[in-house]
């Protein structure tokens, strides 16, 4: 080709067109895909070029060709970012502004060989290097010496005295495994021949009205069957013996329906199934995602249904005389685990369990009355479903990693604090936020990148934590959860309450926990209004020498909302009139909340670490411009006093280090370039509380004249660090 100008550039935009196309999920093979892409990309250059010459003939310019060539190279890079290439804009046109002119560098050397044209082609050749250098390696922790690892020291998990069997040990029992289905799968053996029982589809045209027009007619040609005939398939992992054996429904959550999800659990199935307890990983890959549309949560009930249909064929199984599985399935105790979307799907099927109507039709009749007595959500959504689910009288647990780059937010927060006890039957529930964990690796075929290619070459996969120890801390947490809530071995719960109880057996890491059991007196939650002095029940709140105190919203790091008030209190000796005046936070307590303290009883909370930076807040604007980057202060380890006051004016006092330290803010970085996390992904950190349980028996030992029955008061007194900034939230009791 003479122009060689546009034969470079022409074999630049082949390769990103070839990545595209070999990363574009049709079910066909990878390479056939990017030899399609690739004979588009050449089909659209050319065409381009030609146009452009046919434009521009006439044009009395030497550079024609070159010019048609970099801007038929530029249209077509414009097309594929219309097409999908899924970088950012500003920097997907910095690289290809990059290319384009290493490409004129390339042009320009091979025309005459000058110092000026070498020197042009020496800096963009470093420049492309440097860039594939990045883009090749596994990124860097800018962050791992500002935080300590937890159960390095002592700093913030003291000696538990607490002696617990590993809940991830593999149990007693041999596991069986099997699958069923419909048996005419006609992409998997697994769910065609290969099924140990055929189970008959099922119709779900009413959950699911947005399976038409290419959704409709791409999939049903892809599976093989449509909405009015969805199967029930499932990976079952057996304990061997007698039963009953209580049961757990394992989903996953949104990927390429044509990178099947449902094998990614069996880390999951294989442990529980050996401690006596029934996992079945549910296929629902035909309602994710694909190149013809993403059913955007529209799909949510229809996830739901599905594992209260999975949970239907059980029962007929365990009831039908002669069937091999009668009487092995204990239906009194039922645990749902859902990752990710299927991690929303979980809560709405534990909210559509006891309906006697579909709440989205109500000509459709419902009749499931399950006992499920636990719901584990995995890395979870709460915003699919256009209707906000409050779950009433469930065990209840999250679990999200701070490195999720698909949810970046702990949504499993929100269903937490909407559960609501009523009953007077003993149920907990807790969250969990493991540090460096991501999304995907909670399945064990998702991988580590939680962006498909070439998105995923962006993000900063160094500070992540390895699938095997990701995956063992779940099969911690989980499996405790399940022997809680299924078996009720009732010692589990304390592991929730003190992570430190756990730390032989999971992975060095931060772990934030919270923690509320169904007896929780709350005395505020700063929910109520808008007044600052009072809490719930004629409870009063004074406060002395405090340079912040404020309650509001808490936002998540991508500027939405966490659907959770607390208040906000920071000190400062710098800007106090004397030196001796120490910021208190004093909670007055009324009759009522006075009465829920016992002897036995725990005062908790819970609490997080805020950015000492927003005492910023006091200065005007020219000492902000003022303040030099030197004089800023080093993010401080927090640590204050709990005083309580009994009726009679006794008190005790205890610092909350002697209880937990108070982790300091867990920052993140994303990406490998640090100016595409805000736009990608948002802040650096967001704010996440963790519960502190101090039991009264600490303060009566402390001092043995103070009656922990006749509670007064509760004073937090920030005396131990100079400045600081805490978020405050959920103060209570809890019972023995």
């Amino acid at each position: 080709m003479k122009n060689r100008l546009f034969t470079l550039i022409l074999i630049l935009t082949l390769v990103f067109y070839a990545i595209v196309g070999y990363h574009f999920l049709t079910g066909w093979h990878p390479i056939i895909m990017m030899i399609f892409a690739i004979l588009l990309g050449l089909v659209i250059n050319l065409t381009v070029f030609t146009l452009l010459n046919l434009i521009g003939k006439g044009l009395k310019s030497i550079q024609l060709k070159s010019i048609t060539a970099i801007l038929s190279g530029i249209i077509v890079f414009i097309i594929l970012k219309y097409v999908g290439f899924g970088w950012p804009i500003v920097f997907y046109s910095g690289i290809i502004t990059l290319g384009i002119l290493f490409c004129i560098a390339i042009y320009r050397f091979q025309l005459k060989r000058s110092f000026r044209s070498s020197a042009f082609l020496l800096i963009m050749g470093i420049g492309v290097g440097y860039v594939l250098l990045i883009l090749a390696g596994s990124g860097a922790d800018p962050y791992e010496k500002e935080v300590p690892l937890a159960f390095s020291t002592n700093t913030n998990f003291l000696p538990s005295e607490a002696t617990l069997e590993n809940p991830a040990a593999i149990g007693p029992y041999t596991v069986k495994t099997f699958t069923y289905g419909s048996g005419t799968d006609e992409l998997r053996e697994e769910f065609a021949a290969g099924v140990t029982y055929k189970t008959n589809t099922v119709d779900a045209t009413w959950l699911i009205p947005d399976w038409i027009d290419k959704k409709k007619k791409w999939r049903e040609r892809y599976w093989g069957f449509g909405a009015e005939n969805f199967p029930l398939n499932g990976r079952a992992y057996m304990p061997e013996g007698d039963g009953p054996f209580p049961l757990t429904l394992i989903v996953h959550g949104n990927h390429s329906m044509i990178d099947y999800s449902d094998d990614g659990y069996g880390y999951l199935g294989e442990l529980l199934a050996s401690r006596g307890i029934i996992a079945v990983s549910v296929d629902e890959n035909f309602l994710n995602g694909h190149w013809s549309g993403d059913f955007r949560g529209k799909e949510m009930p229809a996830r739901a249904w599905l594992l209260l249909k999975h949970l239907e064929q059980w029962r007929n199984w365990n009831t039908e005389e002669g069937h091999e599985l009668s009487k092995k399935v204990d239906m009194e105790n039922i645990m749902l685990v859902g990752h990710s979307r299927g991690g929303e799907a979980v809560s709405i099927a534990a909210a559509y369990n006891p309906l006697p109507y579909f709440p989205d039709q109500a000509k459709q009749k419902f009749d499931f009355n399950f006992n499920i007595k636990g719901v584990v959500a995995l890395a979870p959504t709460d915003y699919r479903y256009d209707r906000k689910i409050i779950l009433n009288n469930i065990n209840f647990l999250s679990i999200q990693g701070s490195y999720d780059a698909d949810e970046v937010s702990f949504w499993g927060m929100r269903p937490y604090r909407r559960l609501q006890y009523t009953d007077s039957i003993s149920r907990f529930k807790s969250g969990v936020y493991i540090h460096h964990a991501n999304h995907g690796q909670f399945n064990s075929t998702w991988g580590n990148s939680d962006f498909g290619a070439p998105s995923k070459w962006l993000l900063n996969l160094n500070p992540l934590l390895k699938e095997e120890q990701q995956q063992e801390a779940a099969k911690v947490f989980i499996s405790a959860f399940a022997e809680a809530s299924l078996k009720n071995n009732q010692e589990y719960r304390t592991l929730f309450k003190d992570v430190s109880i756990a730390k032989q057996w999971l992975p060095v890491e931060h772990y934030l926990t919270s923690f509320q059991p169904s007896n929780f007196h709350t005395i505020a939650d700063f929910e109520e209004d808008l007044d600052v002095t009072t809490a719930k029940d004629d409870t009063k709140i004074q406060t002395s020498h405090l340079a912040l105190w404020k309650e509001q919203y808490l936002p998540t790091r991508d500027k939405g909302s966490q659907e959770n008030n607390a208040v906000i209190l920071g000190w400062d000796a710098e800007t106090s009139a004397s030196s001796s005046d120490m910021g208190v936070y004093e909670l007055t307590l009324s009759a009522n909340d006075a009465s829920a303290f016992t002897t036995n009883s725990t005062l908790q909370f819970t609490l997080g670490a805020g950015n000492h930076e927003w005492l910023d807040i006091n200065l005007t604007e020219a000492q902000k411009e003022a303040k030099k980057d030197e004089d800023k202060r080093e993010v401080p380890q927090l640590d204050f006093t709990i005083q309580l006051t009994d009726a009679s004016g006794h008190t005790s006092a205890i610092k909350i280090n002697e209880i937990k330290g108070i982790t300091k803010p867990l920052k993140t970085r994303f990406t490998k370039f640090k100016f595409l996390d805000k736009d990608m992904i948002g802040e650096d950190w967001e704010v996440q509380l963790q519960t502190y349980h101090l039991p009264m028996q600490r303060f009566t030992t402390v001092n043995p004249e103070f009656a922990a029955k006749d509670v007064a008061s509760i004073k937090f007194i920030f005396d131990q660090t100079d400045y600081g900034v805490v978020v405050l939230d959920e103060i209570g009791v809890s019972g023995s």
